[in-house]
């Protein structure tokens, strides 16, 4: 880029910047006179300025660096509480994970060193770096974030910093081994009106419902689903675990 060009390309930058800063300012000052706690009209302020693929995005990032976090200082489990019971299935991917991570590895100091020019070579060693770090992240999210069954019976199945599915007692109608390999996108509900939490293209549990519970998929988009099958280390203990509390809770 020509060097006359950059004082214009900065103050376009700026005057966005100072724009969008302006914008939420006045949408949290209108919030705040309408009544709003200062928490709750910030919230408001960034969801009526900020899209929300950009918010969804921005919270998965924040969620997967914070379980990065978590994972190197060995914190433990998140939102496992005391009476609970923790559900692993990271342990399914990791070398599947791990294998990625190396030609990631491999394709970063490769590229390193073949591309000549300075600014597609600072571009691809940064995309190259997010990517290491992404996975990496990823398989931490997986491994601090397990799926959880509540003391009260309740299920919670997750996968990692991306998805969040809380499936109350009262709606567990069954749960059985049921070991599969299906097709199709993260969480997506098959033909036969059940959601797919797989775990290297394989999953071990299927919990039938007594009625649809709606939950929002990777990316935002709302679904309905009347039985889920997901992934489990060890499924038999996990199918033994949630019957056990499901009966403590119905009684």
């Amino acid at each position: 880029m020509p060097s006359a060009a950059w004082p214009a390309v900065e103050l376009a930058l700026c005057a966005l910047m100072t724009g969008a800063t302006a914008l939420l300012l006045c949408d949290y000052r209108r919030h705040r006179r309408d009544g709003l706690h200062p928490r709750s009209a910030l919230q408001a302020a960034i969801t009526d300025s900020v899209p929300a693929l950009v918010r969804r995005l921005t919270a998965h990032e924040i969620a997967l660096a914070t379980s990065f976090l978590r994972w190197v200082f060995r914190r433990g489990p998140h939102g496992v509480r005391r009476a609970d019971h923790p559900i692993p299935y990271a342990s399914g991917q990791s070398a599947t994970l791990y294998g990625l991570l190396f030609v990631c590895a491999v394709e970063t100091v490769a590229l390193a060193c073949l591309i000549p020019w300075p600014v597609v070579h600072a571009a691809t060693l940064v995309l190259d770096v997010w990517g290491c770090y992404f996975l990496l992240a990823l398989h931490a999210s997986c491994v601090v974030r397990p799926h959880v069954i509540g003391a009260d019976g309740s299920l919670r199945l997750r996968y990692g910093a991306l998805l969040d599915v809380r499936i109350p007692a009262g709606r567990i109608a069954s749960v059985h081994l049921d070991r599969r390999c299906p097709t199709g996108g993260p969480a997506a509900v098959d033909e036969s009106g059940a959601t797919v939490l797989s775990v290297a293209g394989l999953t071990t549990v299927t919990v039938e419902l007594t009625e649809p519970v709606r939950y929002v998929r990777v990316l935002g988009k709302p679904a309905e689903a009347r039985a889920f099958r997901f992934y489990a280390d060890d499924p038999a203990s996990a199918v033994a675990a949630l019957r056990t509390c499901g009966s403590r809770g119905s009684s």
